[in-house]
Order: structure tokens, then sequence, then C-alpha cells
């Protein structure tokens, strides 16, 4: 496989960094929600375009499962010209692995397909770090979480997936990057941070009331992957579109 060679940061560097999209059709609160129409776009080509749009991105991966019912993520896949690497249903990590193997990449972009307004410059800032100093574990906005839920973006190095893939067990393999920030091993890791802090704005989908709200800010901006300050500004002037999903608990890593 071809290697790409980019500068950045001043840098040539000779590193592979392919973002993976986890996607898959098995969700316990909202079966399907990866294919619900957002503007008349599956959620899941929301995310692979903003994936596509990030600077310092070489590949777009998809990992789905093997079990029958994601057989429609992967025909999506194959209609956005995107690949796809089938693995474990419930083991989320050892898909990642696989993509990491596939595209023999340096680094993976850990993005969740249920994220629909994922902003392509935040997935770019994460690579960034991470290419100014390859030897960085672990980059994410999710160390200190400033930004709405939704709007996570998370990068592993190779050697590190690998590790998290030989040490770890229970709900670290369902949340692939979890050992990297909750394991007593001293992972190298880095993590950006946003003010004014907006955490407590959840734009991810999860439930039919997520839904609805991400259906009103869709409206309201369009059918493009907006900068995260604008989805933070439109939603501290509506309070009518935070209103519509305010009353969803967001579930723990333990529970999946």
């Amino acid at each position: 496989m071809t290697r790409s060679c980019a500068c950045h940061y001043g840098t040539v560097t000779d590193t592979r960094c392919v973002a993976v999209i986890q996607a898959r059709t098995g969700s316990s609160r909202l079966p399907g929600k990866v294919l619900r129409p957002l503007a008349g776009r599956p959620v899941l080509g929301w995310m692979v375009r903003a994936a596509r749009a990030a600077a310092g991105v070489d590949e777009v991966v998809i990992a789905t499962s093997t079990a029958s019912g994601d057989d429609a993520v992967a025909a999506l896949g194959e209609e956005l010209g995107v690949p796809v690497v089938r693995g474990s249903e419930d083991d989320v990590l050892s898909r990642f692995v696989l993509a990491l193997a596939t595209t023999e990449a340096d680094a993976v972009v850990r993005l969740t397909a249920d994220c629909p307004l994922a902003d392509p410059s935040l997935i770019s800032s994460v690579v960034g770090l991470w290419r100014s100093d390859p030897s960085l574990d672990y980059t994410a906005t999710t160390l200190v979480r400033t930004l709405p839920r939704g709007l996570d973006v998370e990068l592993a190095s190779k050697q590190a997936l690998l590790t998290a893939d030989a040490e770890a067990e229970g709900f670290h393999r369902t949340h692939v990057t979890s050992y990297l920030y909750d394991s007593k091993r001293p992972f190298r890791t880095m993590g950006l941070v946003v003010q004014p802090a907006a955490n407590d704005l959840r734009v991810t989908l999860d439930t039919a009331e997520d839904g609805a709200m991400l259906d009103a800010v869709v409206a309201e901006l369009g059918d493009r992957a907006p900068a995260w300050h604008e989805v933070v500004g439109l939603l501290r002037s509506r309070p009518d579109l935070t209103a519509l999903n305010a009353g969803v608990r967001q579930k723990t890593l333990a529970e999946g």
C-alpha cells in the first residue's frame, strides 16, 4: 500500500493516519440510527463527509460487524465509495485493529457514526497534535470534555492500539480507546479543549429525542458540516432546541 508523505506544522512526515468510523445497526435505544436520514442524507453519510474533509487524514474506513443486520451498513459504505472492514459486533476494539492492519496505518482516528455534526476542523486539530509529535499515544477532545457530546474526536497511535488490544478486557474492548486513558499504564496523552466550555450540550444521536433535536439544528444550519462554534452558538441562542433532548441520560462506559 502506498504511504503518504504530508507536511504538517512545518514538518514533513512519512506517516499514515486513517479515520475509522465505527457503525452498526444494533443500537439498543435507537436501532438503525446510523442509517437514519438527516436532511435526506444518512447519518453515516454525514460522518463520512466530515472525515473526508479533515486535513491530515489519508483515508476513511467504516468498521462494522459481521452481523447480517449490518449488511446495510456495508452496502452504504460501498455506495459512498468508502472501504469497509467487518468484525466482531461486541469487540469493537478488534474491529479497529483489523482496520489498522488493513490500511497499514500509523495512527487511527476513532469516530462514531452517530455524531453527524462532526466538525472537520476538530478532526484536523487532533490529527495535527499527533503529527506534530508522533510519540504521543493518544490525542483527543475528550480527556477534559469542553465540547458538546457528539463532537468527540480521538486518535490512537498504532502501538497504543495494539497494546490495548493485547491487554484490555471487558468494557474497554467495547469502547476501543478507554483503556488508553483509564488504565494504570502510563500512555502519553494530549487533549484539546475549547473555551468557553460547552460540555453541557448534546448533539449525538442515541434516542428519538436526539433525532428531533438534530433535525431542528440541521433545519437551521443546512446540509453541511458545521463548525463546532456554529452549533454551540445556535444552541445557546435557542433553548427550545436544547429542550428537545434535555432529558436524555448518557450511558456510562460500563453500560456500553
